[in-house]
């Protein structure tokens, strides 16, 4: 080979490693933002609803866990199934109880919150179509981050609750 020959052939080789070497870093950058997209920090549990008769509003109960290294706000609700979903706390005034809306419910870092009875709930209201206990319904929650859960909600009845 001479020389001309064998330094075209090294500048081919390098190109051909440099390109090999390009592609899986770009694969690789790929992958872990795939990933990063994928790992959502918050995840709900243990959710359901206690529904009650006569088309009266339902309550919607769910623990948040975050597993992210920053708080996260729950700051949107929504139904396919509810004409209105909206947080609510249940505040007490001594002898007297009162719901009140909240703008937004703050899941710690590395931690936690239940929407549960007594405290926080979802407040499910104008029903889109006849639900009633065993069925399933889904309320979209929309964090902070931009991150939204489409959560599926077993349906209780109230004895079902106790």
């Amino acid at each position: 080979m001479t020389k001309i020959n064998h330094v075209t052939h090294i500048i081919r080789k390098t190109r051909t490693l440099s390109a090999v070497a390009g592609a899986l870093a770009l694969s690789l950058a790929f992958a872990s933002a795939a990933h990063a997209a994928g790992a959502q920090a918050i995840t709900a549990k243990d959710a359901w609803v206690r529904w009650l008769p006569n088309n009266l509003p339902a309550a919607g109960y769910v623990t948040l866990v975050n597993a992210g290294d920053k708080p996260l706000d729950l700051v949107d609700i929504s139904s396919s199934d509810y004409g209105d979903a909206m947080l609510h706390q249940t505040v007490s005034n001594g002898s007297s109880q009162k719901m009140v809306m909240v703008d937004k419910l703050t899941v710690p870092a590395h931690g936690q919150v239940a929407i549960a009875p007594g405290g926080y709930h979802v407040m499910l209201e104008d029903a889109k179509h006849k639900i009633a206990p065993g069925d399933t319904v889904h309320l979209k929650l929309k964090f902070s981050d931009g991150a939204t859960l489409d959560t599926p909600f077993a349906v209780k009845s109230p004895a079902q609750t106790k």
